[in-house]
């Protein structure tokens, strides 16, 4: 779990998404939030969106945000019987999915700032629809065929699972905002992986050969 802050401010006040995803399937939810919110409007959110939907979580990873490693949330999910483990400095691969998820996220909060300009706020469910029915490889399937089992029906992919309707004018609109923002999402996925492949370097190690080793500031006894 983690944050996108400094997003433009909307009638309502919010100005900043909350966003889970689940290790296993890639699902997410990304929740409205205000910076001024305390902790109690968090945790109370994080029942009425998580916990009622998906049951209590075994482990959750996040970043040291003041508000995830302060006493009452620790608290809260010692109660809860949920584990919290923290990214560090010397290990931020520990929260890449997050990163990742930002990534694709900010690009389509940008993308839709500029085309729903101070309603943006009212196209995050489809940015949300958009992303748990978009094919992930790390899964080789939708986030949400892999928590449900099945593909999600929905106008745009009625003709795959056989079926096909006649639908209104809200629901055509819906669905080419979600084609768009389900383009978008392709082009900064494609554009990621462009980065990644370009500034990734292979490295052939033979017997012999000095290496160094980076020894991380870790508790307990490593073998090796």
């Amino acid at each position: 779990m983690d944050f996108v802050v400094g997003l433009p401010r909307i009638v309502h006040g919010f100005n900043a998404i909350w966003f889970i995803i689940d290790r296993l399937t890639k699902s997410a939810h990304f929740l409205l939030v205000k910076t001024t919110y305390d902790l109690n409007k968090y945790a109370e959110l994080y029942v009425k969106e998580i916990v009622r939907l998906h049951g209590i979580p075994s482990s959750i990873v996040s970043d040291r945000d003041p508000r995830f490693t302060s006493r009452f949330w620790k608290s809260l999910h010692k109660a809860l019987g949920t584990k919290l483990t923290f990214s560090t400095a010397f290990h931020p691969q520990a929260d890449g999915q997050s990163e990742r998820v930002i990534q694709i996220l900010e690009d389509l909060l940008r993308m839709c700032v500029l085309d729903f300009a101070d309603s943006w706020d009212s196209k995050l469910p489809l940015v949300e629809f958009a992303y748990n029915n978009s094919y992930q490889a790390s899964i080789e399937m939708a986030p949400y065929e892999a928590l449900y089992g099945r593909k999600c029906r929905s106008p745009i992919h009625s003709d795959d699972i056989g079926e096909r309707t006649e639908i209104g004018p809200d629901i055509e609109q819906a669905s080419e905002a979600i084609k768009r923002i389900r383009d978008r999402m392709k082009t900064t996925q494609s554009r990621q992986k462009s980065y990644a492949d370009s500034h990734r370097r292979d490295l052939n190690f033979e017997i012999g050969d000095h290496v160094f080793l980076k020894v991380a500031s870790m508790k307990g006894v490593m073998r090796f």
